[in-house]
């Protein structure tokens, strides 16, 4: 099975970007403040469950990385010997379009600060505040995150980095032992989900996650007629183990996730359906506008509390505009950057990026 483009995939992740940028907007008022008085279940709602899509992503990434890195539940030798440049592909992959996001997200800031007194704001950013983040070490050096969701991405990077490592070392020691990797993958999965996912002091490290995404990793493994039905089973069996030890609602849409997925795949439903569409379309830049829509949450906020501070209807209008600005803007961060090769270098996407850098910490400076 060929994973270049999976329509069905590309839809999960379109909603699921939709449903990350809802809930940034939830969280962040004032928009949010003043709908939630007409309409209190529907905020609290996008609060409490639509930051759950990460979870799904989580899935998604792992089921994506086997077909990477072991398609036949086998760690390869091609693995082991370039394991190092997997990592820095992947590393310059993912930074290339968070630096762009990250330098989006501070600028606007910057613009508002001086008449947007509000909490969602982050404080000016310090030279090596950047650095952190662009070494994906902000959450571990205990760093105040300049973006929402920034810690979804040094996540993933980990959950990347342990991946190759372990296919590495399985591809080493026991290079023609099938599926050793995958009873590898399995117990990770049942020490994350049975015990370190239960402690949220782990929150922080790929541990923690690590049974969402060998979820997915088995769920692609499921897809191999001989061993569908006992890969589904394992992945239902993790999730109902996890669950009856302690009820979560994340481990609850990471089990949802992996065994629709897993179905489909068996089934030839994942390339064949849906058509592309709005929702494959956004999933196919799902990475670029859940990276840049914390900026303009921020910005329409800010216009919207300068103007229109007041109405509910106006208020839920600027909802829907936040929304529109983010995927206008992750559409360009992905046609201009994400998509291409050699965004960073010498090029104008860097000037712009090094000029727009500059500018914010002017701005913080004379506010300052």
């Amino acid at each position: 099975m060929t994973t270049s483009r999976l329509p069905l995939l590309d839809a999960m992740k379109g909603l699921g970007c939709i449903a990350i940028v809802l809930h940034h907007l939830a969280v962040y008022g004032p928009m949010s403040d003043v709908v939630r008085g007409a309409f209190p279940g529907l905020i609290s709602g996008l609060e409490s469950y639509a930051r759950l899509a990460v979870q799904m992503f989580f899935v998604l990434a792992g089921f994506l990385v086997a077909a990477q890195l072991a398609p036949e539940g086998q760690a390869s030798t091609s693995s082991a010997t370039s394991a190092l440049s997997l990592i820095l592909k992947r590393y310059r992959r993912l930074v290339t379009p968070f630096l762009f996001a990250i330098t989006c997200a501070i600028l606007i800031t910057a613009l508002v600060r001086p008449w947007f007194v509000h909490d969602s704001l982050s404080a000016p950013p310090s030279l090596a505040q950047l650095l952190a983040h662009a070494l994906f070490l902000h959450d571990l050096a205990g760093v105040e995150a300049l973006s929402a969701g920034v810690w979804y991405v040094a996540i993933d990077f980990q959950l990347f980095i342990v991946t190759v490592l372990l296919t590495a070392l399985s591809a080493r020691v026991v290079p023609h032992w099938r599926w050793v990797f995958a009873c590898l993958i399995l117990s990770l999965a049942a020490g994350s989900l049975w015990v370190v996912n239960r402690n949220d002091v782990y929150e922080d490290y790929a541990p923690y996650f690590f049974g969402a995404y060998a979820l997915g990793m088995l769920a692609y493994w499921s897809t191999h007629k001989s061993l569908g039905s006992v890969f589904l089973f394992t992945i239902a069996t993790l999730g109902t183990v996890a669950l009856w030890l302690q009820y979560r609602n994340p481990i609850v849409v990471a089990l949802a996730t992996a065994i629709i997925v897993a179905i489909a795949g068996q089934r030839g439903w994942l390339a064949q359906s849906p058509r592309p569409g709005l929702l494959t379309w956004l999933g196919q830049r799902s990475y670029s506008i859940f990276l840049i829509h914390y900026g303009f949450v921020i910005g329409v906020n800010a216009l919207w509390a300068r103007f229109f501070s007041t109405g509910v209807l106006l208020n839920a209008l600027g909802m829907l505009l936040a929304v529109l600005s983010s995927v206008g803007a992750g559409a360009l961060l992905y046609r201009f950057v994400e998509s291409q090769p050699n965004a960073l270098g010498r090029n104008w996407t860097t000037a712009l990026l090094i000029a727009a850098v500059a500018t914010t910490f002017l701005l913080e400076t004379l506010a300052g």
